[in-house]
């Protein structure tokens, strides 16, 4: 069959539009099936939820399986403590610190990646990208710290693995740094949920402590972390409460002002102790001895201490409990005992912490603020004060008081406590102690448990705006790439003319081997060499690049940030992690910047019409 011009021209037509329609149906669909940036955010959420999960799992088969090799014995580092003679209560820490030390040592040489490990860095002032084969080199000293009787916690291991991961797979992904940042922060929240089965105080902890934002659009996946992390943990291990006391109603005005007192007393001694950490840290370092020699000698002194007190090994999660259930109340003279068991558990962790093992601190804090809170409620019971008071209220109300005077965060510190313990009874004393315990530590130590490693980097970190409802306002890091990729300072002249060939640049930046930034290179500037012969073949970078241009912080505010915008004639503006190291973390487009601005200041003249 043959058809004539005319028709093949109208079978065509209706192909055409037969196909079109159907092509629109399809784009139409397709638009409907495609994820938002929230709904995609909380996918990757639950991911990491799950992965956090497993990971907390893991690390306590591992922590189980270091302690059998090293002590021959499970369970809780303070019962194997109890069982073993003095001499191995006095060499284990020191070989476990040792060992510790050592892989710390070789593998940090050997993996050679660079980066910042420290999860409040590379949010604040970094791109989201934590070095993985660093974390895993980290991870498995900390098991070898805990699974010979390191005072220091498990839950440090769990967050920094758990985040870790989350940043890796964001990396494989090639995405943005502001989705990187947002997968650590739901790493480190899936790692608290996870370790202390609290999804709330998970999801709290990274909002206020990691991102330092509680929109809801950075809020929604932390909670979506935290419980499915907290309900993986759970189809693992029992749901009951990890410490116990008695319930207990406060029902009478005249009961709370020990709750203050207890309030201040706690402030006082969270303050002293995060002075004493700094403190800690500078004498060991400068001992100047190697890593591996730091952590033996910090496992011997835990040895001695644990000589007179076993009970000062691990993370203090036994010694707690037995605290708020009034264990030690039958000993003799147990205001003495109580005082020195905490003192005695200070000089441990400060030995530990201070040595540079790695870790966690969350639950020997706890420990310390039960011991303080028992030793104070014991010592009303013996002066004829407080009676109707059991002494495991004061243990529980200091839990919660220490730590939000070592995190600054009362919030944080009662909502853990609440979700650790499952006693809602005693929240009333507990929100006080809190409140008044943060507000002395503030005082007399302005910086946190978790921003005093900043501040020594000269790094700041402004949280006060999102606790006043300033959630919203955007900071350079929220908009920052990948930055334009560098160069060496030894690059030739010529290298650095086909980087311009390839590339729509007008500028690149130059950094050394650490990645610090020392100037750029214009493409005008080298418009003098284009014609030059062989004899500028020896011209590198250093010689013909530019000073520092201006530079912008991943923590700064798009205001705060606008007048270095305005001087910088880049289009992408460099992003350094801060004007003490100038090390080069990212770029902002500088039209990107000035675009947002302008629509916040039309937004705003319009609400004010």
């Amino acid at each position: 069959m043959q058809f004539g011009d005319e028709t093949f021209r109208k079978i065509v037509a209706r192909a055409r539009v037969y196909f079109r329609r159907n092509w629109r149906r399809a784009l139409r669909i397709r638009e409907r099936l495609r994820f938002s940036e929230e709904t995609f955010h909380l996918i990757l959420a639950g991911a990491v939820g799950v992965l956090g999960g497993f990971v907390n799992l893991l690390f306590y088969l591992c922590t189980e399986s270091v302690t059998k090799l090293v002590l021959r014995h499970t369970g809780d580092p303070v019962e194997v403590a109890e069982i073993l003679g003095w001499w191995q209560r006095l060499v284990t820490p020191m070989l476990g610190g040792l060992a510790a030390g050592l892989v710390l040592h070789w593998g940090l040489r050997l993996v050679r990646q660079k980066g910042s490990s420290n999860l409040l860095e590379v949010v604040v002032a970094g791109d989201g990208r934590l070095p993985f084969r660093v974390g895993l080199v980290k991870t498995l000293s900390s098991l070898l710290s805990i699974g010979s009787g390191a005072s220091i916690g498990r839950e440090g291991g769990i967050v920094q693995l758990a985040a870790t991961l989350a940043s890796k797979g964001g990396q494989l992904a090639n995405w943005q740094p502001y989705r990187l940042r947002l997968l650590v922060a739901c790493g480190a929240a899936s790692g608290i949920a996870g370790a202390y089965n609290a999804p709330v105080a998970g999801a709290v902890f990274a909002a206020l402590i990691v991102l330092g934002n509680f929109s809801m659009n950075m809020f929604a996946p932390l909670v979506f972390a935290s419980v499915i992390s907290s309900i993986v943990s759970r189809s693992f291990f029992a749901m009951e409460p990890r410490y116990v006391v008695p319930a207990f109603a406060i029902t009478s005005l005249t009961q709370l002002p020990w709750f203050l007192l207890l309030g201040v007393l706690t402030g006082v001694a969270g303050a002293a102790f995060l002075k004493m950490l700094h403190w800690s840290e500078e004498r060991f370092q400068l001992l100047r001895l190697p890593i591996y020699a730091r952590l033996a000698l910090g496992g011997l002194l835990v040895g001695i201490i644990a000589l007179a007190y076993p009970g000062v090994w691990g993370n203090g999660y036994v010694m707690t409990n037995r605290i708020l259930r009034g264990q030690y109340a039958g000993e003799l003279l147990p205001v003495l005992f109580l005082t020195g068991l905490v003192l005695a558990k200070v000089l441990a962790t400060l030995a530990t912490v201070g040595s540079g093992a790695v870790g966690g601190v969350f639950t020997p804090t706890l420990f310390l603020g039960a011991g303080l809170g028992c030793v104070f409620g014991t010592a009303l019971h013996e002066l004829g004060e407080a009676g109707g008071l059991p002494t495991g209220a004061f243990a529980l109300v200091g839990m919660g008081s220490v730590l939000a005077a070592t995190t600054h965060s009362p919030l944080l510190a009662m909502i853990l406590v609440f979700e650790i313990s499952l006693n809602y009874s005693l929240m009333p004393p507990l929100m006080l102690a809190c409140v008044v315990s943060s507000l002395l530590a503030r005082q007399l130590h302005p910086e946190s448990i978790y921003t005093a490693p900043l501040h020594f980097k000269q790094l700041t970190v402004d949280r006060e705006s999102s606790r006043i409802g300033a959630a919203t306002e955007q900071t350079v890091g929220e908009l920052m790439r990948e930055p334009v990729p560098p160069i060496r300072e030894t690059v030739k002249l010529r290298k650095i003319a086909e980087r311009f060939l390839s590339s729509a640049n007008n500028f690149l930046p130059v950094v050394d081997a650490k990645q610090c930034l020392l100037g750029i290179v214009a493409l005008q500037d080298l418009k003098a060499y284009l014609n030059a012969g062989d004899e500028m073949g020896a011209v590198i970078a250093y010689d013909v690049m530019r000073p520092l241009p201006p530079c912008v912080t991943p923590n700064q505010r798009l205001l705060d940030a606008l007048p270095t915008v305005l001087a910088s004639e880049q289009r992408n503006v460099p992003v350094v992690n801060s004007f003490k190291e100038y090390r080069l973390v990212g770029a902002v487009d500088r039209a990107e910047v000035l675009g947002r601005l302008s629509e916040a200041i039309a937004a705003g003249s319009h609400t004010k019409t």
